[in-house]
């Protein structure tokens, strides 16, 4: 997930041991600016409950909030985090998290990646017809094969033992 209060970016990827990730799920979940914040965050929390019934994942990963000079953005983003974390704890989801910067690496090879470069990445390493819109959602669907990748690395070590 890409926390966000206007536009939570979420996607949802399969994978099982002996496959690549295949992506199931990515969109927006989106509120209005002109709803106060308790609002919108019951919104977004009742989207991730009912997302969380429908696909019944393993894990939940977000990006994290690293830094942001704006106090009250990082405030608002901090709450829909929360929410990450209640429903993690409700659902008794493993959660994990991941910087801006192990998220490009992980995709594209290159810490300064642009947006583009991290769409068309996943374009080819999902076989998507073409780039993930909007910009959050792709966000997420990126966040999502980081995580990916993490876990086969971590399988593949617990497997040789090192």
């Amino acid at each position: 997930m890409d926390p966000g209060t206007a536009s939570l970016g979420v996607a949802v990827l399969e994978q099982n041991e002996s496959s690549e990730p295949r992506c199931l799920f990515f969109s927006c979940l989106r509120t209005s600016k002109d709803e106060i914040m308790p609002a919108r965050i019951l919104q977004h929390y009742e989207s991730l409950r009912r997302l969380v019934a429908e696909y019944r994942p393993e894990v939940l990963v977000y990006e994290g909030l690293f830094f942001n000079k704006n106090v009250r953005t990082a405030l608002s983003v901090g709450a829909v985090i929360g929410v990450i974390f209640l429903l993690a704890g409700q659902e008794n989801l493993s959660l994990y998290t991941y910087s801006p910067l192990q998220v490009k690496m992980a995709i594209t090879g290159y810490g300064r990646a642009t947006k583009e470069q991290i769409q068309d990445s996943l374009m080819m390493l999902l076989g998507l017809p073409a780039r993930p819109r909007p910009d959050d959602a792709a966000d997420a669907l990126a966040i999502a094969l980081c995580h990916a990748f993490a876990a086969k690395w971590h399988r593949l070590v617990e497997e040789t033992g090192r």
